[in-house]
């Protein structure tokens, strides 16, 4: 019998699942399928919904690990985490379920250690992959209690803090059933219908359940439940969400479709940059495809680049299309920017070791120079000239325009060309993934972030690049407070390092270990705050957690809301001064933010790609349009209503960091403004 059922009773009189499942629905084999070459990277920036089977209402929070796989043995199914993770102190695979509104429920499961090495058991009050506690067999000698925190103290070390422990001998042969009871603070766990352990902890005291092993463990008949009045407090509860979601989502505007157009055979999934490129001040799309070589993300070379209007015609092509050659893993050197400030857009890339300029209208070459050699202490080196990662353009002399070309490998060294693209400055450190330029001193001229350093006149100010142990990023800086005069500041997801904050002079003010931060997005999330909040995603170990900070890098709301990471790029939606944060544009997991973390707008089930997107105003009310694609196909859409005032009357128009330096790791900066 299949046992799959997920609903919520009102009080009856009789207890009620909320949730339980034999797995036998699912099909025999590992649930997710693996990248290969296009490795779990693929999620820092794409939406996937799933990698082989659709397990909804289940999922599988550490994405980019193939933990799970489902069979039978003696003619019952089971769910097996089939990995010996090595990655012990930084996360555990889970597998859960359920709502955040769950609370005073009972969780239980028959759970066979296939090996003693470490925990295997139940995971329950989940928040996120970094948040919540587990009752589990560990080490083939006892049974504990513990809970994951969200913060760690010491680098890439797990902080976890045990609440009761007892011994407990058991072996690889048999299934033991464990259960947990909840009620309050009170913890009951059992083994077999036998009473283990018991504490009383009021950390978390809501959240999802399901099962967690850092060694190979399978898993049968999981059963969630609670007293039918809880069940029906839950239910209410959840009801009372909704319709206050759906009244917020109400006074939004819904997103409309504008336009489509195909993109046969030279599509793509994040690759892909927007400007005016045939001078009718109309924004077009410039899509790249790639081949990588050599292995994995680190040495791809542009195939193919295509330049198409957003009403579907395309412009030029140069090289040969192919669709196999869509998604990537990292970020190409290419972008769209006025190099020589003539009003005309040209096409600034790196493509066979060649430093090129394009006619942006045509794509005729206009210029070309070799890049540099590949620096000899650099730890790959397959080929004697480099063949560029990134590029960035700023104004670093206090000209008119940003006509400085700053072009890095992966993570070791950069240069400055001039527009002329000859190399003015060569610099190294740990370059991270893309940098970020502030005029921090006020005199005009730019100075940039990359890595954990400032430069400024050819010169590292300060630097931290020796001190941190992972690569940065996405980095901002700016004036972000209440007080836009203010001393700036630099705020960079430092990768497992977390979130960290440094003032102008180079002094780390604030380190939050919430994980792998991964990307960052700058905007007025929160009107009741003074100055900009800034989103960071997390992914590598710990994907998906979403954390919004003040400009203080206090922590204001965290939740695990994506199945990977995402961009949460700025979205001036309505017009009034409210900004939302885009997640993706998935019709279930997908919407905008707003500053209390609540999916506020959400897209239509009408067939749209969910890929990629790009946030930019096209049709030129200020507010924002949605550009959402995949490797076949493009949508746009626009809003159903006319803008919202602002409390003075105009509409509000942020500015933001330009476009012609974008990337697939870049922060997005986005500061009052109105029109």
């Amino acid at each position: 019998m299949r046992l799959i059922t997920f609903f919520l009773l009102a009080a009856c009189g009789f207890a009620a699942d909320l949730f339980r499942d034999d797995f036998s629905r699912f099909p025999p084999g590992v649930l997710s399928q693996p990248m290969g070459q296009l490795n779990g990277a693929i999620q820092e920036y794409h939406y996937i919904e799933h990698r082989g089977v659709r397990t909804h209402p289940w999922r599988n929070p550490i994405v980019h690990l193939d933990s799970w796989a489902v069979s039978d043995e003696d003619g019952r199914q089971y769910l097996e985490q089939h990995l010996v993770n090595a990655d012990t102190g930084r996360t555990t695979p889970l597998f859960v379920t359920g709502d955040e509104e769950w609370s005073d429920y009972s969780v239980e499961a028959s759970v066979k250690p296939l090996s003693t090495g470490d925990l295997a058991g139940l995971a329950f009050r989940y928040h996120t992959s970094r948040h919540y506690y587990v009752f589990a067999l560990r080490g083939g000698k006892e049974a504990v209690l513990l809970v994951r925190q969200p913060i760690e103290k010491v680098f890439r070390q797990a902080e976890w803090r045990q609440l009761a422990s007892t011994q407990f001998a058991y072996d690889t042969k048999r299934y033991y059933r464990l259960r947990v009871d909840n009620s309050g603070q009170s913890i009951r766990a059992s083994i077999d219908g036998r009473q283990v352990v018991t504490a009383s902890d009021g950390e978390i005291l809501k959240g999802q359940a399901g099962v967690m092993a850092n060694v190979p463990a399978r898993f049968q008949e999981f059963a969630v439940t609670a007293a039918d009045q809880v069940a029906g407090a839950i239910a209410g509860r959840i009801r009372d969400r909704e319709a206050e979601l759906a009244q917020l989502r109400s006074g939004n505007p819904k997103p409309q479709l504008w336009r489509t157009f195909a993109t046969p055979g030279f599509g793509a999934g994040r690759n892909a940059r927007f400007g005016d490129l045939d001078g009718d001040g109309q924004m077009d799309m410039l899509i790249a495809q790639n081949i990588p070589r050599v292995r994995g993300d680190a040495f791809d070379h542009i195939s193919c680049l295509t330049a198409v209007r957003l009403d579907g015609k395309v412009l030029w092509q140069l090289g040969r299309a192919d669709e196999r050659n869509g998604l990537l893993t990292n970020d190409t050197p290419f972008q769209i920017h006025d190099l020589d400030g003539d009003g005309k857009n040209e096409v600034v890339l790196v493509r066979d070791f060649q430093l090129t300029v394009l006619e942006g209208a045509t794509g005729k070459v206009r210029q070309r120079a070799w890049m540099p050699a590949a620096p000899a202490a650099n730890k790959e080196r397959p080929y004697e000239i480099n063949n560029g990662d990134s590029i960035a353009f700023f104004n670093l002399s206090g000209g008119k325009s940003a006509e400085d070309i700053l072009i890095k490998d992966r993570y070791r060294t950069f240069w400055i060309f001039d527009k002329d693209l000859q190399v003015k400055l060569t610099g190294e450190g740990q370059t991270g993934h893309y940098p970020f330029a502030i005029d921090a001193d006020r005199d005009g001229k730019q100075e940039f972030v990359i890595g954990y350093s400032l430069w400024q006149n050819g010169k590292a100010v300060w630097s931290h690049d020796t001190v941190l142990n992972d690569h940065a990023d996405g980095i901002s800086a700016g004036s972000f407070g209440a007080d836009p005069n203010a001393p700036p500041r630099v705020y960079i997801c430092g990768s497992d390092e977390g979130f960290l904050m440094f003032d102008q002079h180079g002094k780390l003010s604030k380190h939050v270990r919430i994980g792998h931060a991964q990307t960052q997005s700058v905007g007025k999330f929160r009107a009741d705050i003074p100055g900009q909040q800034i989103y960071v995603a997390n992914f590598w170990r710990s994907p998906g957690i979403v954390t919004l900070f003040d400009s203080e890098a206090n922590i204001l709301g965290q939740k695990e809301l994506a199945p990977g990471s995402t961009h949460l790029h700025p979205v001036n939606w309505r017009g009034d001064g409210q900004e939302f944060a885009l997640l993706s544009t998935n019709v279930r997991e997908g919407g905008m933010l707003d500053g209390q973390m609540r999916r506020v707008v959400v897209f239509p089930d009408d067939g749209h790609p969910d890929l990629a997107y790009h946030v930019a105003d096209l049709t030129g009310d200020s507010r924002d349009e949605i550009i959402v694609w995949d490797q076949r196909r493009v949508w746009i859409y626009t809003q159903d209503r006319p803008a919202i005032p602002g409390p003075n009357g105009k509409t509000y128009a942020p500015r933001r960091n330009p476009d012609y330096n974008d990337s697939n790791y870049r922060a997005h900066v986005s500061l009052p403004g109105w029109k």
